[in-house]
């Protein structure tokens, strides 16, 4: 806006003496009483543990016995159940904390697309030090 059209030039345009009654935000923009800008503590907490509770999967998950000389199969499941679990977390952890889920779409998309890709290259990386087989 210029000086000319900005609030102080319509508030001065009003008559002497006339009080001047600012015009209501344009709709999606306005700040009600119960608008937040973030979640409580409590909510932060349970990302947290969340968090702690897959973490803690996958350090078990990596350490069972039935990895033990694992070979084909054995070590696609514990590699691709490591993977989802680090997806999960990537996702759960973009969605919260980086406001994803307020986002236009296709750029949520756009962002998750970066996840797919790296772990397309990481298997790739995998296979060729024969993780795989």
């Amino acid at each position: 806006m210029s000086e000319e059209t900005g609030p102080l030039a319509q508030q001065a345009a009003v008559a002497p003496g006339v009080t001047a009654v600012a015009a209501p935000p344009p709709v999606g923009q306005g700040h009600g009483a119960d608008h937040s800008h973030g979640m409580s503590d409590w909510g932060y907490a349970k990302i947290a543990i969340l968090l702690a509770v897959v973490t803690a999967a996958e350090v078990a998950w990596s350490y069972l016995p039935v990895w033990d000389n694992a070979t084909g199969g054995k070590h696609l499941v514990e590699v691709g159940g490591l993977l989802a679990m680090m997806a999960f977390k990537f996702f759960y952890v973009a969605a919260n904390f980086m406001h994803l889920k307020f986002d236009d779409k296709i750029l949520t998309r756009l962002f998750y697309a970066g996840l797919f890709l790296a772990v397309i290259v990481y298997s790739i990386a995998l296979t060729t030090f024969h993780v795989f087989w």
